[in-house]
């Protein structure tokens, strides 16, 4: 999920953060890009204990995934909390809240409530849809293709878009999330808002990662934790899930109408706190 992003310009704000922030490098992301919530991957390994994994905790994460898989469409919540490491060594966390709608045949709206923006991001089969409510400023993508995994796609090449944790909605989240895995243990029970949950622990060359998924027969993924190895500081990305659901969402959803006194934009990035940044056209 490919080599490090490159310095660009963002808001005020976003600028003065980038003079005293290290990026992550993009590596330490392999396991978490808004590509993998959406798109199928293109090799299925077999559901079945791997080199390195404990045959329970394998059992799990498998047993997760398919549940995942077969839920053709579905909507989640979550609260994330991102650390970044300021060049003089300081430890700084953003936290954001948002929430996933998802038609695996249709379209998706991934909405983000974040320190520098509340954006959304629409594609109706057709065309990526970026708004910006604190700025009302909006931009849109002509996707390559009417599936999902073209849209996003043209929406990772174009903004380097990353959305950590989103290796769970892919459409085949075993594969994508076993993916360079060396080793990989069943910690124990634990509880995350009131639910009981399997905690797994896993690990990469560049990260280490933890998932808790709640017991039953309909196991899902409450808690994921990625742990970057190799920075100084160990900065972590912790993302939690809630309000799963599987029932059918309403087209209108993926439908994006420009606001009558939005600003069409050129360029669209990502900034240093992962929010987007839209640019006006030269």
């Amino acid at each position: 999920m490919g080599g490090e992003r490159s310095q660009k310009e963002t808001s005020p704000l976003g600028e003065q953060m980038n003079r005293r922030m290290m990026r992550w490098p993009r590596a330490a992301w392999r396991s978490c890009t808004l590509i993998s919530m959406l798109a199928a991957s293109a090799v299925a390994w077999p559901v079945s204990a791997r080199d390195g994994i404990d045959p329970e905790a394998d059992r799990i994460l498998a047993a997760a995934s398919e549940n995942l898989k077969s839920m053709r469409t579905l909507s989640v919540d979550y609260d994330a909390d991102q650390e970044i490491l300021t060049l003089d060594g300081q430890k700084i966390q953003y936290s954001a809240s948002g929430s996933i709608a998802l038609d695996r045949a249709k379209g998706f709206r991934m909405k983000r409530m974040g320190p520098f923006a509340r954006a959304e991001v629409i594609f109706d089969g057709n065309t990526i849809s970026l708004h910006d409510r604190i700025t009302n400023a909006y931009a849109q993508l002509q996707s390559p293709g009417r599936s999902v995994e073209d849209a996003t796609e043209e929406l990772r090449a174009t903004t380097e878009l990353d959305a950590p944790g989103a290796d769970l909605l892919a459409s085949d989240p075993y594969a994508v999330l076993t993916d360079g895995v060396t080793e990989g243990t069943l910690v124990g029970s634990a509880f995350v808002n009131g639910v009981e949950c399997d905690h797994l622990a896993f690990r990469t060359d560049v990260v280490d990662w933890q998932i808790w998924i709640s017991k039953g027969s309909k196991p899902l993924p409450l808690k994921y934790v990625i742990t970057t190895k190799w920075m100084t500081g160990a900065p972590q990305y912790t993302l939690r899930l809630s309000n799963w659901n599987s029932d059918a969402i309403e087209a209108a959803q993926f439908t994006f109408t420009p606001p009558a006194d939005a600003n069409k934009v050129e360029h669209v990035h990502a900034d240093v706190t992962g929010e987007l940044s839209m640019e006006a056209g030269q």
